[in-house]
């Protein structure tokens, strides 16, 4: 069984990409349970390039396949930030604090000015190359937070379709729709046909 390491220490995102890639023959591991503790600075322009520093990092230090995602929230109406400082946003130290600032920027804004998207990049990097995966899901910043399903900006981030906040919606129906889900599929989609060579 190949290893596959998620550069993450993010419980939550953990908890995602392990159910998205369930029943694969590969052995899946965080950070923390492969015994690494590094700080890896994001310092790239995009979530592109983040990701994929975060998975270089890692495959360097272990030589096994390794995973990495970064993901954020764009608002239009806030000339697209947070965007890849959606983790640092507003020198908050908690995700309640991060969206509680989100809601506050945005008070009084109409609805047609509130339109959003969450947007998530994933690198797999490998022995013999390099892959990355995007994702998108277009919503609105909700007037309130509303849901206690996910993390991050997931409780004011509303989905017109769902009439729900992200943090609304069932853990399943999220790994389908949403940005990282749709990202991780992706991934998924190439380790499945890997694993059947």
């Amino acid at each position: 069984m190949r290893r596959l390491i998620i550069a993450t220490k993010n419980s939550g995102k953990v908890k995602e990409i392990k159910s998205l890639l369930q029943g694969y023959d590969y052995e899946i591991l965080s950070l923390e349970e492969a015994g690494i503790d590094i700080e890896i600075e994001e310092n790239g322009n995009s979530f592109e390039e983040n990701s994929l520093i975060k998975a270089m990092a890692v495959h360097k230090i272990t030589g096994d396949m390794a995973v990495a995602d970064d993901s954020g929230l764009e608002v239009d109406f806030l000339n697209s930030a947070p965007g890849i400082y959606s983790a640092r946003f507003l020198g908050c130290k908690n995700d309640k604090e991060r969206y509680e600032g989100v809601l506050a920027l945005m008070k009084g804004i109409p609805d047609e000015y509130r339109s959003a998207r969450f947007k998530c990049a994933v690198s797999l990097v490998t022995s013999t190359g390099i892959k990355t995966f995007t994702g998108t899901i277009e919503g609105k910043i909700a007037f309130k937070a509303a849901g206690e399903n996910g993390f991050g900006y997931d409780p004011v981030f509303y989905i017109p379709e769902y009439g729900k906040t992200m943090a609304q919606i069932d853990f399943d129906l999220k790994n389908r729709i949403s940005h990282r889900g749709r990202a991780f599929q992706q991934l998924a989609e190439t380790l499945k046909n890997w694993s059947a060579e």
